[in-house]
């Protein structure tokens, strides 16, 4: 489980301009500019990533590690994971999932690793 304030994001992706490009991949910053509040958006895969993490108990590990990818279509959210974070997925067995909200001022995510499937 992951919280976070959107507007902290959103101060922090205005301070630093390259941020958004060090810690989300193209597709992430791509649905988020298709939306009316991006930050919004990006706060809820933030909290993904750090949520994925702590599921799978990472200590050493790069956000961009951990993808959030949006079908086509819409349906739930899915993980794709690239590095560390796929070595230790394979590691521990199963397939990873996640949830995703937000309201105005919050958002969060919840992590499981799911090793029925």
């Amino acid at each position: 489980l992951d919280l976070l304030e959107i507007a902290r994001l959103e101060r922090a992706l205005e301070r630093r301009p390259g941020l958004a490009q060090r810690v989300f991949r193209e597709g992430e910053l791509a649905y988020a500019a298709a939306r009316a509040r991006p930050g919004r958006h990006l706060a809820a895969r933030f909290c993904a990533k750090e949520a994925v993490a702590k599921a799978l108990g990472m200590t050493a590990w790069e956000l961009r590690d951990v993808e959030v990818l949006s079908p086509a279509g819409g349906g739930a959210p899915e993980v794709a994971l690239h590095g560390a974070a796929a070595d230790r997925a394979r590691q521990l067995g199963g397939t990873v999932r996640i949830s995703l909200t937000h309201t105005d001022e919050q958002a969060g995510a919840v992590a499981i690793i799911d090793r029925d499937g």
